[in-house]
């Protein structure tokens, strides 16, 4: 099959080039406009109680909003209790008030606490009709309304502002990424092939496929929600698989380009290097695919993407490299900088590969004393969701958020909201009195700083005054009016408590398991939201469907394998081998990003915790990434125990053959992920960082090291296949 492909690609090359290029034509005005298309946010889903509750308030109340705007003003010589202070706040919201999707303003008049202690800070609330992710569509509307004035300076944050930050910052991250990545990937191109042209090659056919992916990422956008992060993840593992694959096949054609005609080179090159292509790019999308079955948006539209990227790379490396091979042909080592060694003499790799065989068990006990030492840190990890602490300082959003934590406590950033549907109106006695009991025993605990709700507008009343007030007609006051307004529907009232920790602070995630312990009593039904609420229902929501997922993706990638490579034993060893390098980098991930270590030289603030859905996005990314190097690897292993059938021996032929293919390859993918360590938001660089390690840790101590050490060590038990298994795989082997 793989050869036929192969003798086609050749045959029909102007074809194939000229349908790839029309792809790549057609991609470049898209990319441009890519950030139209795709969607910020999608680190939640509808399912949690923290989203029922958002949902539940806005049915109910008509007053609550599912967005708000917070505008921060500033004086170094007034402060909000002066009439110029004031008009100027005023000044800069009128114009803001006129726009359609504005249902409302809180202003800091209305609400001594949204005044500082020194009176030089206060915030009003805007209330937008859109969701978080939508609002930030407004961002320019809004800052062409606000009328700024010398003396009061504005300072927007919360949601709107937040998510446009993200999607502004991620295009800049991008482009800065791509800057570096290209040229450094040529480079390294060059110093694996030694001549221009032969790193020419797969540079051409990687952006070729990035562009087309794209372009039909373009497409699917307008069908189904993607992430902006799609596009990071789009040229980070496009162009390092791309370049992987033809990489990996290119060198293959310079072995048989000498002994055999053009078509034939090129035909078994196909049959045998893209053989391992195809099954290793099944793993990587099998990985990739895993993410597609997480009902978050942000995971979902990844793994879309992910497996689309692969899914391209592949039909590159398959149809457009061979038809590229069959014009520049012997060509392929032309504007030769350096000679490369014969992969087959006396290299390094034939040394390193003898010296593993003699001494396994020196290799195969240091090296997983090592990565479980790496790992160890990962036994400490603090998950989280995102907050604007993931964008750098010089961002308004990001100082927005910070003055807010300066001048009014971390806990006025994000209350937890509870969200009460009641029996009847919230005001009956029998509602006031549950909801008495409930703000009286939390307002008495040290973690709250204070609480709005029915009951506690007024720390004078009593609970049968505000019986009195409330059901005797005496609500023309007002503040009253608006209290109500703003707190309560028909069936639905609302509590906010202000705390004194961030939402990721571990007393907050305490107290959110005190409040949703209370007995509320009655027919009320108590549903909360707020950030504390969000990030515990994320993360208990994501690592409760990752088994499922993980169980889904080793199970498929087994059976792969299993059809691949015909042994019950070496998929398993590949499995646990990916299970190492994974780990380690889990643990790098939580000493760096968590508890700040190279802060300085990496250039960010440390988060304290880990971004929730990191590990998950690196569990099914590396999974694959790391098979790649598996299957090229095993793959020439196999070809040389068909012939020989001598375990230690195959084993050292392939490690000989390959390694320096293998090494080649995830220094491409090392290069371009790192690229992605110059990203200003702190996912982004983690992300980048962690894959590039555990691809490093892979392609050198695992591939190059402990594998060959674990299949000597095994013997011929790695070839090991019960005839009862081997009576349900095809008869005939697919080779090609």
């Amino acid at each position: 099959m793989f050869y036929r492909i192969g003798r086609w690609s050749y045959r029909h090359r102007r074809l194939v080039v000229l349908v790839w290029s029309v792809a790549f034509i057609l991609a470049i005005p898209i990319l441009p406009r890519m950030t139209d298309v795709l969607k910020v946010g999608g680190f939640s889903n509808p399912t949690i109680e923290a989203a029922r509750a958002r949902q539940l308030l806005e049915d109910e109340i008509p007053s609550f909003s599912p967005s708000t705007l917070v505008v921060i003003f500033q004086s170094d010589t007034l402060t909000a209790f002066e009439p110029q202070y004031s008009e100027a706040a005023n000044r800069a919201l009128a114009g803001v008030m006129r726009l359609p999707e504005v249902t409302g303003v809180t202003a800091f008049q209305q609400n001594p606490a949204q005044i500082s202690r020194g009176g030089h800070t206060a915030y009003s609330l805007v209330q937008l009709s859109l969701s978080p992710e939508q609002s930030q569509r407004l961002m320019p509307a809004i800052r062409e309304a606000i009328v700024e004035s010398p003396e009061v300076t504005v300072t927007l944050a919360g949601a709107p502002a937040f998510y446009e930050d993200v999607e502004r910052i991620s295009e800049q991250d991008l482009r800065r990424a791509e800057v570096i990545a290209i040229p450094f990937a040529l480079i390294a191109l060059v110093i694996v092939f030694g001549s221009v042209v032969g790193a020419a090659v797969p540079l051409a056919v990687g952006a070729l496929s990035v562009a087309a992916v794209i372009g039909l990422l373009w497409l699917i956008a307008h069908a189904v929600d993607m992430s902006i992060f799609v596009l990071n993840l789009t040229t980070m593992l496009g162009l390092g698989l791309a370049i992987d694959y033809s990489l990996f096949m290119t060198s293959r054609f310079r072995e048989e380009a000498p002994h055999r005609p053009l078509v034939e080179a090129i035909a078994v090159t196909v049959g045998t290097a893209g053989r391992a292509v195809f099954f290793s790019g099944l793993t990587v999308l099998i990985g990739l695919a895993g993410l597609a079955l997480f009902d978050f948006m942000f995971l979902r539209s990844v793994g879309v993407a992910g497996a689309l990227v692969v899914a391209v790379a592949v039909l590159g490396a398959l149809t457009l490299l061979p038809a590229v091979l069959g014009f520049v042909g012997p060509h392929i080592d032309r504007l030769r900088l350096f000679h490369r060694g014969d992969h087959r003499g006396g290299s390094f790799w034939a040394i390193l590969a003898g010296w593993v065989m003699r001494h396994p068990w020196s290799v195969f006990v240091p090296v997983i004393i090592f990565l479980v030492t790496l790992g160890l840190p990962f036994a400490n990890v603090e998950l989280s969701s995102p907050d604007a602490t993931i964008l750098p300082l010089r961002v308004e959003s990001r100082q927005g958020f910070e003055v807010l934590r300066r001048e009014f406590g971390d806990g006025e950033i994000s209350p937890i909201v509870v969200a009460l549907r009641t029996r009847g109106e919230p005001t009956t006695p029998e509602n006031l009195t549950a909801l008495w009991d409930f703000t009286r025993h939390f307002a008495g605990d040290d973690r709250v700083t204070r609480i709005d709700s029915l009951v506690t507008l007024d720390p004078r009343l009593s609970l049968a005054q505000y019986d009195l007030l409330y059901n005797t007609g005496q609500t023309s006051d007002p503040f009253i009016s608006a209290a109500r307004a703003k707190l309560a529907g028909p069936d639905a009232t609302v509590v906010l408590l202000y705390t004194r920790g961030l939402p990721t602070d571990t007393a907050n995630k305490a107290l959110l398991r005190d409040i949703r312990a209370w007995p509320i009593g009655g027919d009320t039904q108590m549903l909360v939201d707020g950030g504390t609420a969000e990030v515990v229902d994320v993360v208990h929501e994501m690592y409760s469907e990752f088994p499922r997922v993980a169980a889904v993706v080793v199970l498929s990638t087994y059976l792969v394998l299993l059809f691949l490579f015909r042994s019950v034993v070496l998929p398993l060893k590949a499995i646990l081998m990916n299970a190492l390098s994974i780990i380690a980098s889990y643990g790098a991930l939580v000493f760096i990003f968590q508890e700040g270590h190279f802060s300085n030289v990496l250039d960010f603030e440390p988060l304290g915790f880990v971004e929730a859905s990191l590990p998950i996005l690196m569990f099914c990314l590396l999974f694959g990434l790391s098979m790649d190097y598996e299957v090229f690897l095993l793959s020439r292993v196999r070809e040389a125990y068909l012939e020989t059938h001598d375990n230690t021996g195959s084993v050292a032929i392939g490690l000989q053959r390959s390694g320096r293919i293998i090494t080649g390859a995830a220094l491409i993918v090392v290069v371009v992920t790192l690229s992605f360590v110059s990203a200003e938001i702190v996912l982004v660089k983690a992300l980048g960082l962690g894959i590039a390690l555990a691809v490093l840790l892979d392609a050198t101590i695992v591939r190059a090291l402990l594998v060959p050490a674990t299949m000597r060590l095994l013997g011929d038990a790695n070839w090991w296949l019960p005839s009862w298994i081997a009576r349900l795989l095809p008869k005939k082997e697919f080779d090609h």
